[in-house]
């Protein structure tokens, strides 16, 4: 009796996980009015992007996520740069997958309907807003963009090379020693003050950008529906925002590669490749 009652809230939580339930997950989706999808790196490795994460961590012989921060540009600008050419490379020479294409599709459905679909992503490949979207919010800034290390200044810029010096520069298979060293004066300047500019990225002990925050809690904490797409949910302060949907009583669907939920409060569940499940749940033609 005692095992009985305490295998109970399990089998009481996993009888409300509801595993690739299609026409259940459609039912709760077509009445909602305010929907947020929050979405990681495995949304765009269908696309061909590496991800920071497991095997595709690493650059030549460093660990991406090293060249991600402050410090190491402020060591070797010229080593980031490059990091961040072959970067911006992959990224601008990858096409949108069915999943960024489901998401941009569904939301001008809920357009026209008089609801509300947003995206929040933690990727800065930019493939959402190229397969459509319009709501998007990029928590950690975007490959497209730059920004002044001296008058602060943002600019879109999609020049590939960004600068001469980096041209054929970034091939992960050439190893440092055998590459000629880029004199900082020639790596990417400011259009206005012709100071050194930085890739407008979020590197690992950098805050988010204050308003992009506060956009995001807004959207979290007003959603009626939270889909969770591509993402491992342990990056601080993504990780925290579909389980806070979740504490509020409202449905959280997960769709990934994995079998098993990231979390056991969400409702819903769709394991396999994202581009496959979800123009499935959503509904929608591609």
């Amino acid at each position: 009796m005692i095992f009985l009652r305490r295998l109970s809230p399990i089998l009481s939580q996993m009888s409300k996980r509801k595993l690739s339930d299609y026409e259940g997950f459609r039912n709760v989706l077509n009445k909602s009015t305010n929907i947020v999808a929050l979405t990681g790196a495995g949304i765009s490795a269908e696309s061909g992007i590496p991800t920071f994460r497991g095997a595709g961590g690493f650059w030549r012989t460093h660990r991406s996520a090293d060249l991600a921060t402050l410090h190491a540009f402020q060591v070797n600008p010229a080593l980031v740069w490059e990091f961040y050419h072959y970067r911006r490379t992959v990224a601008f020479s990858a096409q949108p997958n069915d999943s960024h294409k489901a998401l941009a599709a569904y939301e001008q459905i809920c357009k026209e309907q008089g609801r509300k679909f947003s995206v929040i992503t933690q990727n800065v490949d930019g493939l959402h807003r190229r397969a459509g979207s319009e709501n998007v919010i990029e928590l950690h800034g975007a490959l497209h963009k730059v920004i002044c290390t001296k008058c602060r200044t943002i600019d879109e810029n999609f020049d590939n090379p960004i600068c001469e010096a980096l041209r054929d520069r970034g091939d992960p298979a050439l190893q440092d020693i055998n590459l000629p060293t880029i004199d900082k004066k020639d790596l990417p300047r400011c259009k206005k003050c012709k100071a050194l500019v930085r890739p407008y990225i979020v590197w690992f002990g950098e805050n988010l950008d204050p308003k992009v925050l506060e956009q995001s809690r807004e959207l979290i904490e007003t959603c009626d529906l939270c889909l969770v797409i591509g993402t491992s949910s342990v990056v601080y302060p993504a990780a925290m925002f579909a389980p806070l949907v979740a504490d509020r009583g409202q449905p959280v669907a997960e769709f990934n590669l994995n079998s098993e939920p990231a979390n056991d409060s969400f409702e819903f569940h769709f394991p396999g490749k994202c581009g496959s499940t979800l123009p499935k749940a959503l509904g929608v033609t591609l």
